[in-house]
């Protein structure tokens, strides 16, 4: 018989083995990560930074219509809204996280949604509700389920509505058009009232309303930008403007052509467009997967469109998309059928 000594192969070679077998002492075995392992360098900070490049289009327009007063909520909000996060991080005991610009946007935001007639204390107020109740609370930058500027505004809206009449709000400007929400025409008066309100009037801001939702054009230059970088799903915003087109003209089509406006009007007035690039597409609060987004996206257009023609308020774009919020973990349970079979034992 041979007294040859089986040779022992290296465990590290084979950590699977069986650590009697390889003679290392305890059992040892691979901890791997869950999935995915692959990172493109995207970081949270340079996606708001690039946000906020492309909203600056529209801000400096509703700057330069508003003046002074717009650059005073602008900066107010942005500023309160990074407080808040600091405020946040002290007493929750956590790094600063200001940096990641995650609260500069929400403050960007929620100022662009804003007249430039807005009082002081109602940004304080609103930068409030947009970072600590709305994000803060449910665990910070990725867990927020509803909208944080929008959830802001509809709570604003409701309990300060005369600040968001922009009719009496912005009596005092004279910008060289009309200074009446176009909404609130429509609601009010009927399709006659709109005439006023040629479709390329509206593109280039040529409407009362909030500071940075006017300037269609500047929204719509910014959106593609955020589309083409892959900042936001184009399958969310194109299905919310989708959602808003088809819902306009079956109203004009079938329903009362003197009291409902057509698709182009819709789109091109209120907060549509800001809603579009900036707001519906929002990550913590939006679908992940392919045609949870497409739903998502035109059944809120679709709302917003049912608010305005037969519901209380003047544009239904804060509460359509919020309620789809609330509906976002449903919509992300359609998925597509696994391939394959199960295993028993395998």
């Amino acid at each position: 018989m041979s007294n040859t000594k089986k040779p022992t192969i290296p465990h590290a070679l084979f950590p699977w083995k069986p650590a009697q077998e390889a003679g290392k002492g305890p059992e040892k075995r691979f901890v791997v990560a869950y999935g995915p392992h692959w990172h493109d360098g995207t970081t949270i900070s340079r996606r708001n930074y690039h946000m906020m490049i492309a909203a600056l289009p529209a801000v400096l327009f509703g700057i330069g219509q508003y003046g002074a007063p717009a650059v005073g909520v602008i900066a107010l909000s942005v500023g309160c809204a990074m407080i808040w996060e600091a405020i946040a991080n002290l007493a929750g005991k956590k790094p600063f996280s200001i940096g990641d610009g995650s609260a500069a946007v929400t403050g960007l935001l929620l100022g662009m949604l804003l007249p430039a007639s807005a009082p002081w204390w109602l940004v304080v107020i609103g930068t409030f509700l947009a970072v600590i109740v709305a994000r803060q609370i449910f665990g910070g930058v990725g867990f927020n389920p509803l909208n944080p500027p929008l959830m802001a505004l509809a709570i604003l809206m409701l309990s300060f509505y005369g600040v968001f009449d922009f009719n009496e709000s912005l009596r005092d400007y004279d910008l060289g058009f009309p200074m009446t929400y176009p909404l609130t025409d429509l609601k009010a008066f009927g399709t006659a009232a709109i005439g006023k309100f040629g479709i390329g009037d509206l593109i280039m801001g040529r409407q009362a309303g909030a500071i940075g939702s006017t300037f269609g054009l500047g929204l719509i230059a910014g959106g593609l930008y955020l589309m083409i970088r892959g900042y936001i799903r184009w399958e969310i915003s194109l299905s919310f403007l989708a959602g808003i087109f088809v819902t306009a003209f079956l109203f004009k089509t079938f329903g009362d052509s003197a009291k409902y406006a057509g698709p182009l009007f819709h789109l091109f007035s209120g907060y549509t467009l800001i809603a579009a690039f900036f707001l519906v597409s929002e990550d913590s609060s939006s679908p992940v997967n392919f045609l949870p987004m497409i739903v998502f996206g035109a059944a809120a257009g679709l709302m917003t469109v049912l608010i305005r023609n037969i519901g209380a308020y003047v544009d239904g774009v804060p509460y359509s998309i919020l309620i789809l919020n609330l509906g976002n973990p449903l919509l992300d349970k359609i998925r597509p059928k696994a391939i394959g079979k199960v295993v028993q034992d395998a």
